[in-house]
């Protein structure tokens, strides 16, 4: 992940993923924050888990569908870019 941006060709979902890998949790939030997809919502789940805030998160869990992930957030975001096909 040397790239400034992530590829032109990801998905909000992806971006949002890298960067959060970059250390950019507010970009990141910013990509999931109104997208009302089971991935999006996915993604903003993890997203609120990395920042504490565990009822957020729950909420936006299941809207996703999921249930509350409880490993470690390293395992879940390598789970969410498996599961998006990315890398």
């Amino acid at each position: 992940m040397r790239n400034e941006t992530p590829p032109a060709d990801a998905s909000p979902t992806v971006a949002a993923l890298w960067w959060d890998a970059k250390g950019k949790w507010g970009r990141a939030h910013e990509l999931v924050d109104s997208l009302e997809t089971s991935d999006g919502m996915a993604v903003h789940a993890y997203l609120h888990r990395k920042e504490g805030q565990a009822s957020n998160a729950d909420y936006w869990y299941k809207r996703a569908g999921r249930r509350f992930f409880r490993e470690k957030l390293e395992d879940e975001w390598e789970a969410l870019v498996e599961g998006f096909g990315a890398e």
